[in-house]
């Protein structure tokens, strides 16, 4: 395990799956979309090609739900040969906005954490997706109270932490990360020598899943539940 410095002054949370649920919704919403378009192709080939096609449009919509639903469609349009009817595109369009008006689903332990920790460190939060969709679920989630300031990123990779690193004018050692993914919340802040606790959601986009000489060339810290930080920081 690394450890945790000692000189600690700003603890970042990621969102989505470390504050609240997100990826479950993303899973149901592609089962939909498999449904949908089950006459063309099975299942698990509308899953395999509608990921190729999330992956090639990073660069250009980024993270979140919307740039998952405009995948969704031009997917749908190649599974089809461009012969999918307008219904199923409307269809789709739903997906998408029943995603966005999901209920804020806190994970346990939560609020007791942060409630902890206000006052002795600066919380913030560090996230990557659609900048209106994360200012709506911290909105919702009734947590905005405690964050000293929120960073949604364009990406998670080690020049991103430095950015934020600069902007909050502190030493990477006295930065703590705290997130589900492995490769977007741990790995590159180990890097960069901060620190970073790893809190497991129980599914993981493929996206960002490492693998397992990444996962066991780096020493970190992997707690079951959010609450286990207070060990490290009361």
């Amino acid at each position: 395990m690394n450890k945790i410095s000692k000189n600690i002054k700003v603890i970042a949370f990621d969102a989505d799956d470390t504050l609240w649920v997100n990826e479950t919704y993303f899973r149901d919403a592609e089962h939909q979309f498999a449904k949908l378009l089950a006459q063309y192709e099975t299942e698990n080939k509308i899953d395999q090609e509608l990921f190729k096609t999330e992956i090639k449009n990073l660069t250009h919509y980024g993270y979140g739900v919307k740039g998952f639903v405009l995948s969704m469609i031009e997917c749908a349009l190649e599974l089809s040969n461009y012969q999918v009817n307008q219904k199923t595109i409307e269809a789709i369009l739903t997906i998408g906005k029943e995603m966005l008006e999901k209920p804020i689903e806190l994970l346990d332990g939560i609020e007791e954490v942060l409630h902890s920790l206000q006052g002795k460190y600066k919380l913030i939060v560090a996230t990557k997706g659609d900048l209106l969709d994360q200012e709506r679920k911290l909105e919702k989630s009734n947590l905005l109270k405690y964050f000293h300031h929120i960073e949604v990123m364009s990406d998670k990779k080690e020049k991103d932490y430095q950015k934020l690193i600069q902007h909050l004018d502190i030493h990477p050692s006295e930065l703590l990360m705290i997130g589900n993914s492995l490769k977007s919340d741990v790995l590159p802040l180990i890097e960069i020598g901060a620190s970073a606790i790893h809190v497991p959601f129980h599914t993981t986009w493929v996206h960002e899943e490492v693998s397992l000489e990444e996962k066991f060339k780096t020493n970190y810290k992997t707690i079951n539940n959010i609450t286990e930080i207070l060990n490290f920081l009361r």
